[in-house]
Protein backbone atom coordinates (compact mmCIF):
# COMPACT_ATOMS: atom_id res chain seq x y z
CA UNK A 1 0.00 0.00 0.00
CA UNK A 2 1.35 3.48 -0.85
CA UNK A 3 0.31 6.98 0.12
CA UNK A 4 -0.28 9.84 -2.30
CA UNK A 5 3.42 10.69 -2.31
CA UNK A 6 4.44 7.18 -3.25
CA UNK A 7 5.67 6.19 0.22
CA UNK A 8 5.04 2.76 1.71
CA UNK A 9 2.35 2.45 4.34
CA UNK A 10 1.64 -0.44 6.65
CA UNK A 11 -1.41 -2.46 5.72
CA UNK A 12 -3.23 -3.30 8.98
CA UNK A 13 -4.79 -6.35 7.32
CA UNK A 14 -1.36 -7.97 7.21
CA UNK A 15 -1.65 -8.65 10.90
CA UNK A 16 -4.35 -11.20 10.06
CA UNK A 17 -2.07 -13.08 7.65
CA UNK A 18 -1.49 -16.64 8.96
CA UNK A 19 2.22 -16.20 8.22
CA UNK A 20 2.33 -13.67 11.01
CA UNK A 21 1.10 -16.21 13.55
CA UNK A 22 3.65 -18.28 15.43
CA UNK A 23 3.64 -21.33 17.65
CA UNK A 24 3.23 -19.03 20.62
CA UNK A 25 -0.24 -18.17 19.33
CA UNK A 26 0.38 -14.41 19.37
CA UNK A 27 0.65 -11.99 16.43
CA UNK A 28 3.98 -11.45 14.68
CA UNK A 29 5.30 -7.88 14.94
CA UNK A 30 8.66 -8.64 13.36
CA UNK A 31 8.14 -5.79 10.91
CA UNK A 32 8.20 -3.32 13.81
CA UNK A 33 11.44 -4.48 15.44
CA UNK A 34 13.89 -1.56 15.69
CA UNK A 35 11.75 0.52 13.34
CA UNK A 36 11.25 4.24 13.96
CA UNK A 37 7.81 4.18 12.31
CA UNK A 38 6.38 1.74 14.85
CA UNK A 39 8.29 2.75 17.98
CA UNK A 40 7.71 5.30 20.69
CA UNK A 41 10.92 4.92 22.73
CA UNK A 42 14.64 4.28 22.40
CA UNK A 43 16.57 1.68 24.40
CA UNK A 44 20.24 2.54 24.88
CA UNK A 45 22.32 -0.57 25.63
CA UNK A 46 25.78 -0.01 27.13
CA UNK A 47 27.96 -3.07 26.59
CA UNK A 48 30.89 -3.60 28.95
CA UNK A 49 33.80 -6.00 28.63
CA UNK A 50 33.35 -9.23 30.56
CA UNK A 51 35.17 -9.56 33.88
CA UNK A 52 38.46 -11.51 33.54
CA UNK A 53 37.86 -15.26 33.48
CA UNK A 54 34.09 -15.05 33.27
CA UNK A 55 33.92 -16.35 29.70
CA UNK A 56 36.34 -17.82 27.19
CA UNK A 57 37.73 -14.88 25.30
CA UNK A 58 34.82 -12.78 26.45
CA UNK A 59 32.47 -14.52 24.03
CA UNK A 60 29.63 -17.03 24.38
CA UNK A 61 30.58 -20.61 25.19
CA UNK A 62 30.63 -23.20 22.44
CA UNK A 63 29.45 -26.19 24.50
CA UNK A 64 27.19 -26.80 27.47
CA UNK A 65 30.21 -28.00 29.45
CA UNK A 66 31.89 -24.62 28.86
CA UNK A 67 28.64 -22.86 29.67
CA UNK A 68 28.39 -24.62 33.04
CA UNK A 69 32.09 -24.22 33.85
CA UNK A 70 32.18 -20.47 33.23
CA UNK A 71 28.90 -19.49 34.82
CA UNK A 72 29.66 -17.66 38.03
CA UNK A 73 26.28 -18.32 39.67
CA UNK A 74 22.62 -18.86 38.74
CA UNK A 75 21.46 -15.94 36.66
CA UNK A 76 18.00 -16.23 38.11
CA UNK A 77 19.44 -14.16 40.93
CA UNK A 78 20.51 -11.50 38.43
CA UNK A 79 18.13 -8.59 38.25
CA UNK A 80 16.22 -9.77 41.33
CA UNK A 81 18.48 -7.71 43.58
CA UNK A 82 17.97 -3.99 44.01
CA UNK A 83 20.82 -1.54 43.79
CA UNK A 84 21.36 0.73 46.73
CA UNK A 85 23.86 3.09 45.19
CA UNK A 86 24.76 4.44 41.78
CA UNK A 87 26.88 2.16 39.62
CA UNK A 88 26.53 -0.87 41.91
CA UNK A 89 27.07 -4.31 40.29
CA UNK A 90 24.01 -6.59 40.42
CA UNK A 91 25.16 -10.12 39.73
CA UNK A 92 26.72 -10.20 36.28
CA UNK A 93 24.85 -7.08 35.17
CA UNK A 94 25.59 -3.45 35.92
CA UNK A 95 22.64 -1.12 35.35
CA UNK A 96 22.85 2.65 35.32
CA UNK A 97 20.99 4.25 38.17
CA UNK A 98 18.85 7.43 37.97
CA UNK A 99 20.94 10.56 37.63
CA UNK A 100 21.31 13.11 40.38
CA UNK A 101 18.20 15.07 39.60
CA UNK A 102 16.16 11.84 39.59
CA UNK A 103 17.41 10.43 42.89
CA UNK A 104 14.48 11.74 44.89
CA UNK A 105 12.01 9.93 42.67
CA UNK A 106 14.08 6.76 42.85
CA UNK A 107 14.39 6.80 46.62
CA UNK A 108 10.68 7.37 47.01
CA UNK A 109 9.87 4.42 44.78
CA UNK A 110 12.68 1.98 45.59
CA UNK A 111 10.14 -0.85 45.80
CA UNK A 112 9.58 -0.68 42.05
CA UNK A 113 11.90 -3.38 40.65
CA UNK A 114 11.75 -1.99 37.13
CA UNK A 115 13.21 1.35 38.22
CA UNK A 116 16.14 -0.36 39.89
CA UNK A 117 17.22 -1.93 36.62
CA UNK A 118 16.51 0.62 33.88
CA UNK A 119 16.81 4.36 33.98
CA UNK A 120 15.11 6.81 31.69
CA UNK A 121 17.53 9.11 29.96
CA UNK A 122 16.82 12.85 30.28
CA UNK A 123 17.46 13.15 26.54
CA UNK A 124 14.60 13.80 24.14
CA UNK A 125 14.26 12.13 20.76
CA UNK A 126 15.09 15.40 19.02
CA UNK A 127 18.23 16.07 21.05
CA UNK A 128 21.75 15.88 19.71
CA UNK A 129 22.99 12.37 19.01
CA UNK A 130 19.68 11.13 17.60
CA UNK A 131 18.88 13.83 15.10
CA UNK A 132 20.87 12.14 12.37
CA UNK A 133 18.95 8.89 12.63
CA UNK A 134 15.47 10.24 13.29
CA UNK A 135 15.14 13.59 11.69
CA UNK A 136 16.96 13.12 8.38
CA UNK A 137 15.68 11.64 5.12
CA UNK A 138 17.84 8.48 5.11
CA UNK A 139 16.46 5.53 3.20
CA UNK A 140 16.40 3.21 6.23
CA UNK A 141 14.09 3.60 9.20
CA UNK A 142 16.33 1.39 11.31
CA UNK A 143 18.44 3.01 13.99
CA UNK A 144 22.17 2.37 13.41
CA UNK A 145 24.40 0.95 16.13
CA UNK A 146 26.65 3.60 17.65
CA UNK A 147 30.03 2.97 19.29
CA UNK A 148 31.72 5.16 21.85
CA UNK A 149 35.44 5.49 22.56
CA UNK A 150 37.43 2.47 23.71
CA UNK A 151 37.55 3.82 27.27
CA UNK A 152 33.76 3.86 27.56
CA UNK A 153 31.22 1.04 27.15
CA UNK A 154 30.25 0.18 23.60
CA UNK A 155 26.73 1.45 22.93
CA UNK A 156 23.82 0.14 20.90
CA UNK A 157 20.63 2.09 20.53
CA UNK A 158 17.44 0.43 19.39
CA UNK A 159 13.92 1.62 18.77
CA UNK A 160 11.33 -0.13 20.93
CA UNK A 161 7.56 -0.17 21.16
CA UNK A 162 6.41 0.15 24.75
CA UNK A 163 3.06 -1.48 23.88
CA UNK A 164 4.66 -4.60 22.39
CA UNK A 165 7.22 -5.03 25.16
CA UNK A 166 4.62 -4.39 27.86
CA UNK A 167 2.30 -6.98 26.31
CA UNK A 168 5.05 -9.63 26.43
CA UNK A 169 6.68 -8.76 29.74
CA UNK A 170 5.21 -7.76 33.13
CA UNK A 171 8.61 -6.18 33.82
CA UNK A 172 8.24 -3.71 30.95
CA UNK A 173 4.54 -3.26 31.67
CA UNK A 174 5.37 -2.04 35.17
CA UNK A 175 8.18 0.12 33.83
CA UNK A 176 6.00 1.90 31.27
CA UNK A 177 2.82 2.20 33.36
CA UNK A 178 3.94 2.95 36.90
CA UNK A 179 2.98 6.60 36.59
CA UNK A 180 6.36 7.91 37.67
CA UNK A 181 8.47 10.47 35.93
CA UNK A 182 10.60 7.83 34.24
CA UNK A 183 7.60 6.19 32.56
CA UNK A 184 6.88 9.41 30.61
CA UNK A 185 10.33 9.75 29.09
CA UNK A 186 11.46 8.42 25.75
CA UNK A 187 14.82 6.82 26.59
CA UNK A 188 15.88 3.87 28.77
CA UNK A 189 19.49 2.87 29.43
CA UNK A 190 20.62 -0.67 30.13
CA UNK A 191 24.17 -1.79 30.88
CA UNK A 192 25.20 -5.39 30.22
CA UNK A 193 28.32 -7.50 29.69
CA UNK A 194 29.52 -8.38 26.21
CA UNK A 195 28.77 -12.07 26.68
CA UNK A 196 25.11 -11.19 27.32
CA UNK A 197 24.61 -9.14 24.20
CA UNK A 198 23.55 -12.00 21.94
CA UNK A 199 20.96 -13.36 24.37
CA UNK A 200 19.46 -9.92 25.02
CA UNK A 201 19.11 -9.14 21.31
CA UNK A 202 17.55 -12.55 20.67
CA UNK A 203 15.09 -11.92 23.51
CA UNK A 204 14.08 -8.50 22.21
CA UNK A 205 13.62 -9.94 18.71
CA UNK A 206 11.52 -12.80 20.09
CA UNK A 207 9.20 -10.37 21.84
CA UNK A 208 8.33 -8.99 18.42
CA UNK A 209 8.43 -12.10 16.23
CA UNK A 210 7.80 -15.07 18.51
CA UNK A 211 10.82 -16.92 17.10
CA UNK A 212 14.56 -17.32 17.68
CA UNK A 213 17.36 -17.51 15.14
CA UNK A 214 19.45 -20.08 17.05
CA UNK A 215 19.32 -23.71 18.15
CA UNK A 216 22.62 -23.55 20.04
CA UNK A 217 21.99 -25.03 23.53
CA UNK A 218 24.37 -22.62 25.34
CA UNK A 219 22.78 -19.58 23.71
CA UNK A 220 19.28 -20.95 24.28
CA UNK A 221 20.07 -21.27 27.98
CA UNK A 222 21.38 -17.71 28.07
CA UNK A 223 18.21 -16.51 26.35
CA UNK A 224 16.05 -18.51 28.74
CA UNK A 225 17.70 -16.93 31.77
CA UNK A 226 17.44 -13.46 30.25
CA UNK A 227 13.75 -14.13 29.56
CA UNK A 228 13.28 -15.13 33.18
CA UNK A 229 14.84 -11.90 34.39
CA UNK A 230 12.55 -9.80 32.20
CA UNK A 231 9.54 -12.08 32.86
CA UNK A 232 9.01 -13.12 29.24
CA UNK A 233 7.39 -16.45 30.02
CA UNK A 234 6.53 -17.21 26.39
CA UNK A 235 10.23 -17.06 25.48
CA UNK A 236 11.17 -19.28 28.42
CA UNK A 237 8.68 -21.89 27.26
CA UNK A 238 9.89 -21.62 23.68
CA UNK A 239 13.52 -22.12 24.72
CA UNK A 240 12.48 -25.05 26.89
CA UNK A 241 10.61 -26.65 23.99
CA UNK A 242 13.54 -26.25 21.58
CA UNK A 243 16.01 -27.65 24.12
CA UNK A 244 13.77 -30.68 24.67
CA UNK A 245 13.76 -31.36 20.94
CA UNK A 246 17.57 -31.44 20.78
CA UNK A 247 19.67 -34.53 21.63
CA UNK A 248 20.28 -34.68 25.37
CA UNK A 249 23.48 -35.70 27.14
CA UNK A 250 24.32 -36.26 30.78
CA UNK A 251 25.96 -32.80 30.93
CA UNK A 252 22.92 -31.06 29.46
CA UNK A 253 20.50 -33.03 31.65
CA UNK A 254 22.41 -31.97 34.78
CA UNK A 255 22.20 -28.33 33.69
CA UNK A 256 18.47 -28.59 33.05
CA UNK A 257 17.91 -30.12 36.48
CA UNK A 258 19.52 -27.04 38.01
CA UNK A 259 17.25 -24.59 36.17
CA UNK A 260 14.46 -24.40 38.79
CA UNK A 261 17.01 -23.07 41.29
CA UNK A 262 18.38 -20.60 38.70
CA UNK A 263 15.12 -19.00 37.58
CA UNK A 264 12.23 -17.32 39.35
CA UNK A 265 9.52 -18.73 37.05
CA UNK A 266 10.24 -22.42 37.59
CA UNK A 267 6.95 -23.60 36.07
CA UNK A 268 8.07 -22.39 32.63
CA UNK A 269 11.02 -24.82 32.61
CA UNK A 270 9.31 -27.74 34.38
CA UNK A 271 8.77 -29.75 31.15
CA UNK A 272 12.49 -29.46 30.38
CA UNK A 273 13.40 -30.49 33.91
CA UNK A 274 11.06 -33.48 33.68
CA UNK A 275 12.63 -34.50 30.37
CA UNK A 276 16.09 -34.35 31.98
CA UNK A 277 14.92 -36.57 34.84
CA UNK A 278 13.48 -39.07 32.38
CA UNK A 279 16.71 -39.09 30.35
CA UNK A 280 18.86 -39.78 33.42
CA UNK A 281 16.48 -42.45 34.74
CA UNK A 282 16.55 -44.25 31.38
CA UNK A 283 20.30 -43.96 30.92
CA UNK A 284 21.13 -45.30 34.36
CA UNK A 285 18.25 -47.71 34.86
CA UNK A 286 20.73 -50.62 34.94
CA UNK A 287 22.04 -49.44 38.27
CA UNK A 288 24.43 -52.35 38.72
CA UNK A 289 26.16 -51.65 35.40
CA UNK A 290 26.55 -47.90 36.00
CA UNK A 291 26.97 -47.86 39.78
CA UNK A 292 30.41 -46.20 39.78
CA UNK A 293 29.17 -43.42 37.50
CA UNK A 294 25.96 -42.96 39.47
CA UNK A 295 27.89 -42.55 42.73
CA UNK A 296 29.54 -39.42 41.28
CA UNK A 297 26.30 -37.72 40.20
CA UNK A 298 24.95 -34.70 42.10
CA UNK A 299 21.97 -34.96 44.43
CA UNK A 300 19.27 -33.83 41.98
CA UNK A 301 20.36 -36.40 39.38
CA UNK A 302 20.62 -39.16 41.99
CA UNK A 303 17.09 -38.38 43.18
CA UNK A 304 15.78 -38.49 39.60
CA UNK A 305 17.23 -41.98 39.15
CA UNK A 306 15.93 -43.29 42.47
CA UNK A 307 12.42 -42.02 41.63
CA UNK A 308 12.16 -44.34 38.62
CA UNK A 309 9.99 -47.47 38.75
CA UNK A 310 12.04 -49.08 35.97
CA UNK A 311 15.39 -49.46 37.69
CA UNK A 312 16.91 -52.83 36.82
CA UNK A 313 18.35 -54.02 40.13
CA UNK A 314 18.52 -57.32 41.93
CA UNK A 315 16.25 -56.10 44.71
CA UNK A 316 15.40 -53.04 46.77
CA UNK A 317 18.18 -54.14 49.11
CA UNK A 318 20.63 -53.13 46.36
CA UNK A 319 18.98 -49.68 46.15
CA UNK A 320 19.44 -49.21 49.89
CA UNK A 321 23.12 -50.20 49.70
CA UNK A 322 23.66 -47.83 46.76
CA UNK A 323 22.07 -44.91 48.64
CA UNK A 324 24.36 -45.47 51.62
CA UNK A 325 27.44 -45.63 49.36
CA UNK A 326 26.45 -42.40 47.60
CA UNK A 327 25.76 -40.57 50.88
CA UNK A 328 29.04 -41.69 52.44
CA UNK A 329 30.99 -40.60 49.36
CA UNK A 330 29.27 -37.23 48.97
CA UNK A 331 28.86 -36.34 52.66
CA UNK A 332 31.83 -37.54 54.74
CA UNK A 333 30.54 -35.80 57.88
CA UNK A 334 28.04 -37.95 59.76
CA UNK A 335 25.69 -35.10 60.73
CA UNK A 336 25.42 -33.86 57.15
CA UNK A 337 24.96 -37.40 55.88
CA UNK A 338 22.14 -38.09 58.31
CA UNK A 339 20.45 -34.85 57.31
CA UNK A 340 20.53 -35.52 53.55
CA UNK A 341 19.43 -39.12 54.02
CA UNK A 342 16.55 -38.20 56.31
CA UNK A 343 15.30 -35.20 54.35
CA UNK A 344 15.89 -36.21 50.73
CA UNK A 345 16.85 -39.83 50.05
CA UNK A 346 15.16 -42.28 52.42
CA UNK A 347 11.74 -41.35 51.06
CA UNK A 348 12.86 -42.68 47.66
CA UNK A 349 13.72 -46.15 48.98
CA UNK A 350 10.88 -48.71 48.71
CA UNK A 351 11.37 -50.25 52.16
CA UNK A 352 8.21 -52.32 51.75
CA UNK A 353 9.98 -54.43 49.10
CA UNK A 354 13.20 -54.97 51.03
CA UNK A 355 13.94 -58.30 52.67
CA UNK A 356 13.36 -58.68 56.39
CA UNK A 357 17.04 -59.45 56.92
CA UNK A 358 17.99 -56.11 55.39
CA UNK A 359 15.27 -54.28 57.32
CA UNK A 360 16.88 -55.52 60.53
CA UNK A 361 20.15 -53.91 59.42
CA UNK A 362 18.32 -50.64 58.70
CA UNK A 363 17.35 -50.42 62.37
CA UNK A 364 20.98 -50.63 63.48
CA UNK A 365 22.55 -48.44 60.77
CA UNK A 366 24.47 -45.56 62.35
CA UNK A 367 24.11 -43.40 59.22
CA UNK A 368 20.36 -43.06 59.77
CA UNK A 369 18.34 -41.17 62.32
CA UNK A 370 16.88 -43.87 64.57
CA UNK A 371 13.33 -42.49 64.63
CA UNK A 372 13.18 -42.10 60.84
CA UNK A 373 14.60 -45.59 60.31
CA UNK A 374 12.20 -47.16 62.81
CA UNK A 375 9.21 -45.46 61.16
CA UNK A 376 10.27 -46.67 57.69
CA UNK A 377 10.77 -50.26 58.86
CA UNK A 378 7.48 -50.34 60.77
CA UNK A 379 5.58 -49.11 57.72
CA UNK A 380 7.32 -51.72 55.55
CA UNK A 381 6.45 -54.58 57.91
CA UNK A 382 2.82 -53.48 58.12
CA UNK A 383 2.66 -53.42 54.32
CA UNK A 384 4.13 -56.93 54.09
CA UNK A 385 1.56 -58.20 56.59
CA UNK A 386 -1.36 -56.59 54.75
CA UNK A 387 -3.71 -58.52 52.49
CA UNK A 388 -2.72 -58.62 48.78
CA UNK A 389 -5.70 -56.56 47.65
CA UNK A 390 -4.85 -53.89 50.25
CA UNK A 391 -1.27 -53.85 49.00
CA UNK A 392 -2.49 -53.25 45.45
CA UNK A 393 -4.71 -50.38 46.63
CA UNK A 394 -1.79 -48.74 48.41
CA UNK A 395 0.46 -49.17 45.38
CA UNK A 396 -2.21 -47.61 43.14
CA UNK A 397 -2.63 -44.55 45.38
CA UNK A 398 -0.90 -41.69 43.57
CA UNK A 399 -0.09 -39.93 46.83
CA UNK A 400 1.89 -42.90 48.20
CA UNK A 401 2.75 -45.09 45.22
CA UNK A 402 6.47 -44.22 45.21
CA UNK A 403 6.81 -46.03 48.52
CA UNK A 404 4.90 -49.16 47.57
CA UNK A 405 5.24 -49.69 43.81
CA UNK A 406 7.62 -52.49 42.83
CA UNK A 407 10.51 -51.69 40.51
CA UNK A 408 11.83 -53.91 37.70
CA UNK A 409 13.62 -56.18 40.15
CA UNK A 410 15.78 -58.99 38.84
CA UNK A 411 14.57 -61.08 41.79
CA UNK A 412 10.87 -61.01 42.69
CA UNK A 413 9.98 -59.79 46.21
CA UNK A 414 8.53 -62.31 48.64
CA UNK A 415 6.46 -62.30 51.78
CA UNK A 416 8.07 -64.61 54.32
CA UNK A 417 6.73 -65.82 57.68
CA UNK A 418 9.33 -67.57 59.85
CA UNK A 419 8.95 -69.85 62.87
CA UNK A 420 11.71 -71.07 65.19
CA UNK A 421 9.58 -73.36 67.35
CA UNK A 422 8.66 -76.12 67.73
CA UNK A 423 10.99 -76.59 64.74
CA UNK A 424 12.51 -74.34 62.03
CA UNK A 425 9.84 -73.52 59.46
CA UNK A 426 8.96 -70.78 56.98
CA UNK A 427 5.99 -69.98 54.77
CA UNK A 428 6.85 -68.09 51.58
CA UNK A 429 4.34 -66.18 49.42
CA UNK A 430 5.17 -65.32 45.79
CA UNK A 431 2.84 -63.22 43.63
CA UNK A 432 3.30 -63.04 39.86
CA UNK A 433 1.30 -60.75 37.58
CA UNK A 434 -0.26 -62.12 34.42
CA UNK A 435 1.99 -60.06 32.16
CA UNK A 436 5.05 -61.30 34.06
CA UNK A 437 3.98 -64.88 33.44
CA UNK A 438 3.28 -64.13 29.77
CA UNK A 439 6.88 -62.97 29.34
CA UNK A 440 8.12 -66.40 30.42
CA UNK A 441 6.90 -68.03 27.22
CA UNK A 442 8.41 -70.05 25.59
CA UNK A 443 11.42 -70.87 27.80
CA UNK A 444 11.87 -68.06 30.32
CA UNK A 445 12.20 -68.16 34.06
CA UNK A 446 11.96 -65.71 36.96
CA UNK A 447 13.70 -65.99 40.32
CA UNK A 448 12.56 -64.81 43.74
CA UNK A 449 14.58 -62.98 46.34
CA UNK A 450 16.50 -65.21 48.72
CA UNK A 451 14.97 -66.31 51.98
CA UNK A 452 16.54 -68.26 54.82
CA UNK A 453 15.74 -71.38 56.78
CA UNK A 454 18.07 -72.90 59.33
CA UNK A 455 20.81 -70.46 58.35
CA UNK A 456 20.72 -71.52 54.67
CA UNK A 457 19.57 -69.42 51.74
CA UNK A 458 16.78 -70.68 49.45
CA UNK A 459 14.86 -69.25 46.48
CA UNK A 460 11.81 -70.00 44.31
CA UNK A 461 11.88 -70.00 40.51
CA UNK A 462 8.95 -70.04 38.09
CA UNK A 463 9.52 -71.56 34.63
CA UNK A 464 7.82 -72.00 31.32
CA UNK A 465 8.64 -75.64 30.52
CA UNK A 466 7.81 -78.26 27.94
CA UNK A 467 5.94 -81.15 29.51
CA UNK A 468 7.91 -84.33 28.83
CA UNK A 469 4.79 -86.48 28.45
CA UNK A 470 2.76 -84.50 25.92
CA UNK A 471 5.37 -81.97 24.69
CA UNK A 472 3.12 -79.01 25.58
CA UNK A 473 4.29 -75.82 27.26
CA UNK A 474 3.28 -75.50 30.90
CA UNK A 475 3.95 -73.54 34.11
CA UNK A 476 6.47 -74.96 36.57
CA UNK A 477 7.63 -74.01 40.06
CA UNK A 478 10.93 -75.00 41.70
CA UNK A 479 12.65 -74.61 45.07
CA UNK A 480 16.44 -74.26 45.16
CA UNK A 481 19.18 -73.85 47.73
CA UNK A 482 21.39 -70.83 47.21
CA UNK A 483 24.73 -71.87 48.66
CA UNK A 484 27.05 -74.17 46.75
CA UNK A 485 29.29 -76.67 48.47
CA UNK A 486 29.09 -79.86 50.51
CA UNK A 487 26.36 -78.65 52.89
CA UNK A 488 23.18 -80.73 52.72
CA UNK A 489 19.71 -80.10 54.12
CA UNK A 490 16.64 -82.31 54.16
CA UNK A 491 13.48 -80.22 53.88
CA UNK A 492 9.78 -81.07 53.89
CA UNK A 493 8.07 -78.80 51.33
CA UNK A 494 4.60 -78.09 50.00
CA UNK A 495 3.58 -76.00 46.96
CA UNK A 496 0.11 -74.41 46.99
CA UNK A 497 -1.87 -71.86 44.95
CA UNK A 498 -5.00 -69.79 45.49
CA UNK A 499 -7.64 -70.26 42.79
CA UNK A 500 -10.53 -68.21 44.27
CA UNK A 501 -10.41 -64.67 45.71
CA UNK A 502 -11.93 -65.72 49.03
CA UNK A 503 -10.56 -69.24 49.04
CA UNK A 504 -7.68 -70.81 50.88
CA UNK A 505 -4.48 -71.94 49.23
CA UNK A 506 -4.99 -75.34 47.64
CA UNK A 507 -2.09 -77.79 47.93
CA UNK A 508 -0.62 -78.88 44.59
CA UNK A 509 2.41 -80.96 45.51
CA UNK A 510 4.26 -81.92 48.66
CA UNK A 511 7.28 -84.03 49.54
CA UNK A 512 10.74 -83.91 51.01
CA UNK A 513 14.14 -83.43 49.46
CA UNK A 514 17.76 -83.48 50.57
CA UNK A 515 19.38 -80.35 49.18
CA UNK A 516 23.03 -79.93 48.36
CA UNK A 517 24.57 -76.69 47.14
CA UNK A 518 23.14 -75.55 43.81
CA UNK A 519 20.39 -78.19 43.63
CA UNK A 520 16.64 -77.56 43.17
CA UNK A 521 13.40 -79.53 43.33
CA UNK A 522 10.02 -78.78 41.78
CA UNK A 523 7.34 -79.63 39.23
CA UNK A 524 7.43 -78.89 35.52
CA UNK A 525 3.63 -78.71 35.26
CA UNK A 526 2.41 -77.34 38.59
CA UNK A 527 -1.24 -77.02 37.53
CA UNK A 528 -1.39 -80.10 35.24
CA UNK A 529 -2.66 -77.93 32.40
CA UNK A 530 -1.23 -76.63 29.08
CA UNK A 531 0.23 -73.12 28.93
CA UNK A 532 -2.62 -71.81 26.77
CA UNK A 533 -5.20 -72.86 29.36
CA UNK A 534 -3.06 -71.51 32.17
CA UNK A 535 -2.83 -68.07 30.49
CA UNK A 536 -6.44 -67.91 29.22
CA UNK A 537 -8.45 -64.78 30.05
CA UNK A 538 -10.92 -66.87 32.05
CA UNK A 539 -8.17 -68.83 33.77
CA UNK A 540 -8.90 -70.02 37.30
CA UNK A 541 -5.33 -69.41 38.35
CA UNK A 542 -5.24 -65.59 38.15
CA UNK A 543 -7.14 -63.49 40.69
CA UNK A 544 -7.43 -59.88 39.55
CA UNK A 545 -4.55 -60.57 37.18
CA UNK A 546 -2.25 -62.01 39.86
CA UNK A 547 -1.05 -65.58 40.42
CA UNK A 548 -0.74 -66.31 44.15
CA UNK A 549 1.73 -69.04 45.09
CA UNK A 550 2.82 -70.40 48.45
CA UNK A 551 5.70 -72.64 49.49
CA UNK A 552 5.87 -74.08 52.99
CA UNK A 553 9.25 -75.40 54.13
CA UNK A 554 10.18 -77.30 57.28
CA UNK A 555 13.53 -78.74 58.23
CA UNK A 556 12.98 -82.48 58.40
CA UNK A 557 13.41 -83.79 61.91
CA UNK A 558 15.63 -86.82 62.57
Amino acid sequence: MRDSSGGDLFDPLLIMDPDFSRASGSPNFEFAFNSVNFSDRVLRIEIMDDPPGSRIGGHGCETLADWARHRKRPRGEIGKEKATESGKCMGEHVFMQPETEECDDYEENHDEEAVAMIEESPLDLNQEGLNNSVGDDSESNELSWSTESSEAPRVKSIYISSAILAAKSPFFFKLFSNGMRESDQRHATLRIYASEEASLMELLSFMYSGKLSTTSPPLLLDILLAADKFEVVSCMRHCSQVLRSLPMTTDSALLYLDLPSSVSIAAAVQPLTDAAKEFLANKYKDLTKFQDEVLNLPLAAFEAILSSNDLQVASEDAIYDCVLKWARAQYPKLEERREILGSRLLRLIRFSHMTCRKLKKVLTCNDLDHEIAAKAVTEALLFKADAPHRQRILAADESTNRRFVERAYKYRPLKVVEFDRPYPQCIVYLDLKRDECAKLFPSGRVYSQAFHLGGQGFFLSAHCNVDQQNSLHCFGLFLGMQEKGSTSFTVDYEFAARTRPSGEFASKYKGYYTFTGGKAVGYRNLFATPWTSFMADDSLFFIDGVLHLRAELTIKQP
